[in-house]
């Protein structure tokens, strides 16, 4: 799998990321793809998710909140049922992982708010990373102008995160409390509705490779005489070859991902359900441990170079249920993310 992307032909549209990625390159060598992805989507500074509403028919892709409303109601209702089985008595927290432009989140509280005897015991949490997808979240939940939330964040003290965790808050159009956190560790515990659409496929792999001298790691080199980015294989066993790489005797694939980042995650929602009561729905494109080289780019709707003007277009991979629910059992220790 070692490719090259020349993109010296035409002026890059994200020269900064370039520049930073090339530097981290030249000074501790080839990036693993866990790192490419990583810095490629959520750099603070230049990252693809960070600056811009990447989704709908303007954008990259488009999720199948925005196709129809009824997609989010309908998971509403779901989430009613799954609470009336718990126990209505107690709060539920609404807690959705990389809401996009908080379309699914408006629609499931819209459909909730209509049971006027638990609409008041709701609150919802949202992980997000992004500053920009945030406020257009906000504006979407609280029926604010975009322009009227960025006028008032401008007016405010830049602040860390607060006591409860969260690094912003309003009240949606429905009444219910809405909160923002950088990630899942922030977010309060107890009874809790776990929403994970089309998130997990963004999260960073690590991708190895069966060669003649055994398995090695898929990294992201630059070559400087073409002025592109290229796959490189590592000479040998790596750090996260070793750490993550677990192949079955009956393998029979030459390529595997693994994403121990989604490992991780399925694995506090486990712990947090089973201390405090929940239920957990995660939807996205996957297999069952039989697809190889997944990883892919989408731009304007189309597929696009993974390695070309990175930070331009979306990174993503098929999400492996198998390693997913081998995670959930009890004899698997906690994954460690490099």
């Amino acid at each position: 799998m070692v490719t090259q992307t020349n993109y010296s032909s035409s002026a890059p549209s994200n020269v900064d990321l370039i520049r930073h990625l090339r530097a981290r390159i030249k000074s501790n060598g080839p990036l693993t793809v866990a790192e490419y992805m990583k810095e490629v989507l959520t750099n603070p500074l230049s990252g693809y998710y960070m600056k811009k509403d990447v989704f709908g028919s303007q954008g990259d892709f488009t999720t199948s909140p925005e196709i129809s409303q009824m997609f989010g109601e309908l998971v509403g209702i779901w989430c009613l049922n799954e609470w009336m089985h718990v126990d209505l008595t107690k709060k539920l927290q609404v807690v959705e992982l990389g809401p996009g432009r908080g379309t699914l989140a408006e629609d499931m509280l819209r459909a909730i708010s209509r049971f006027s005897d638990v609409r008041d015991s709701v609150s919802l949490h949202l992980v997000e990373v992004s500053p920009a997808l945030s406020d257009i979240q906000e504006s979407k939940l609280s029926g604010k102008n975009l322009d009227q939330i960025k006028a008032e964040a401008a007016t405010k003290p830049t602040e860390a995160v607060s006591e409860g965790g969260h690094y912003k808050q309003c009240i949606s159009k429905y009444g219910q409390p809405v909160f923002w956190y950088q990630s899942l560790q922030d977010v309060p515990h107890g009874l809790s509705c776990f929403i994970a659409h089309e998130f997990l496929d963004a999260l960073p792999i690590y991708k190895f490779q069966k060669t003649d001298r055994g398995w090695c790691e898929v990294m992201v080199n630059f070559d400087d005489d073409n002025s592109c980015f290229k796959f490189v294989l590592s000479p040998g066993a790596t750090v996260a070859s070793t750490a993550f790489l677990q192949v079955a005797p009956d393998e029979t694939r030459d390529h595997i991902e693994v994403c121990p980042d989604a490992g991780q995650i399925v694995q506090e929602l486990c712990k947090r359900i089973l201390s405090h009561q929940g239920f957990a729905l995660l939807a996205d494109y996957g297999h069952s441990a039989e697809k190889t080289d997944t990883f892919r780019a989408f731009k304007s709707h189309q597929l696009h170079d993974v390695l070309v003007d990175p930070g331009t277009a979306d990174l993503t991979a098929d999400v492996d249920f198998t390693y997913l629910r081998n995670m959930t059992e009890p004899t698997v220790p906690a994954q460690n993310v490099i």
